[in-house]
């Protein structure tokens, strides 16, 4: 339902600032602030241990808190979907699904006290995004259109009970955009349970977050870029946020290959290959948070820079390579390894194979996201460059 969730959505809670009856009424609050910030910064730049370290803190401010369990459930979701060891991402499972729980039961009691308690109804929206999260990738339908409705209520009632606050502005525009991009009768349906999919306002949303947002602003300018690139087909408006966001968290290879990603749209390929030679010895040399599993993910960008170059057989070879990786984490990049597959034996008129691998590419165990949506599209209609 919505590209790389898990991926911007972790962050969320940073915003949420409780205070503890118990604390003087300024410390409380700014130092729940300043351990959310470490996290953040620690987060951006792959630290995981920081981060999680920093939002442990947080929670230990107020553990009758929900916001402290909701950060901690999808900070879980993060290492459990770019985690590498399969016993490690169990274990980042079972704890992710336990925070969650905590994080509900502990907003259900402060809601039942408050109804207005905005802290607690978007602590609650963001454990249940856990679990909506959780249900794409197990393909649990019913439990991402039933957990969606709760989300989408408790995100209103944020709303409601506190109109000031941007950063609010980031889940709204993550829902209101991708929500669009669903089929058709999906799409209808999910207007009926949770809100209408909207393209233009959950671009408008997710901008205003980015110019007034507090701590969700640097989340909102990397959903912006992913979606000018990935879905409008604006890379220029994506380079200017992706270079911001590349200068202040280098560690973070992310943002490495979405930029070289954007050059190679933009016809700079002298900079994508300068780029992507960079990654190359950051994987060798294995040095974190580089890891020889990310070599299909550098396999892939080799083939979409070539691919953008209309070099259609060495692109293949490399899509061709991506694929030879069958780990869950590396999922995405099959799909949309097969996605650009069936796009070159479009260009060469030859139909039925495209089909084959757009098809393919829908059966991607976890690979939802843009490729899915894009295979969908050129399954009616075929791809012309």
């Amino acid at each position: 339902m919505k590209k790389r969730l898990a991926a911007t959505l972790f962050l969320c809670l940073s915003f949420l600032l409780p205070a503890r009856e118990a604390a003087p009424a300024e410390t409380q609050p700014s130092q729940l602030h300043a351990y959310l910030r470490q996290g953040i910064e620690s987060a951006f730049n792959l630290d995981h241990a920081g981060a999680t370290s920093s939002f442990q803190k947080a929670v230990e401010l107020d553990r009758e808190s929900p916001t402290g369990y909701a950060f901690l459930a999808l900070a879980r979701l993060f290492s459990y979907e770019t985690g590498f060891d399969p016993k490690e991402r169990e274990k980042n499972k079972e704890a992710m699904l336990r925070y969650v729980e905590d994080a509900v039961t502990r907003g259900e009691k402060r809601v039942g006290k408050n109804p207005r308690d905005s802290q607690a109804y978007f602590a609650m929206t963001l454990a249940k995004i856990v679990k909506i999260r959780l249900a794409l990738m197990q393909k649990s339908y019913f439990t991402v259109a039933q957990e969606s409705a709760y989300a989408w209520d408790y995100l209103e009632k944020t709303r409601a009970a506190d109109p000031n606050n941007y950063d609010n502005y980031f889940p709204m525009g993550l829902l209101h955009y991708h929500l669009n991009q669903l089929p058709g009768v999906t799409r209808f349906l999910s207007s009926l349970v949770i809100t209408a999919g909207d393209h233009h306002k959950g671009i408008q949303e997710l901008e205003l977050a980015v110019q007034k947002g507090d701590l969700l602003r640097e989340l909102a300018q990397a959903e912006l870029s992913s979606i000018y690139i990935n879905f409008e087909r604006q890379p220029a408006l994506a380079l200017a946020i992706t270079l911001d966001l590349m200068e202040r968290f280098p560690k973070n290879y992310s943002f490495s290959f979405s930029l070289a990603i954007i050059f190679s749209e933009l016809g700079r390929f002298d900079e994508a290959y300068a780029i992507a030679r960079d990654l190359e010895k950051g994987i060798q040399g294995g040095k974190p948070p580089f890891a020889p599993q990310l070599q299909p993910r550098y396999d892939h960008l080799l083939g979409r820079i070539l691919f953008n170059q209309r070099e259609y057989a060495r692109a293949g070879e490399y899509f061709q390579k991506a694929l030879k990786d069958a780990a869950p984490y590396n999922a995405r990049i099959r799909a949309s390894a097969l996605l650009r597959l069936g796009m070159i034996h479009d260009v060469r008129q030859e139909r039925k194979r495209a089909e084959e691998h757009y098809n393919r590419a829908l059966e991607v165990e976890g690979g939802e996201g843009v490729a899915q949506v894009e295979a969908r599209r050129y399954l009616k209609t075929p791809y012309v460059p």
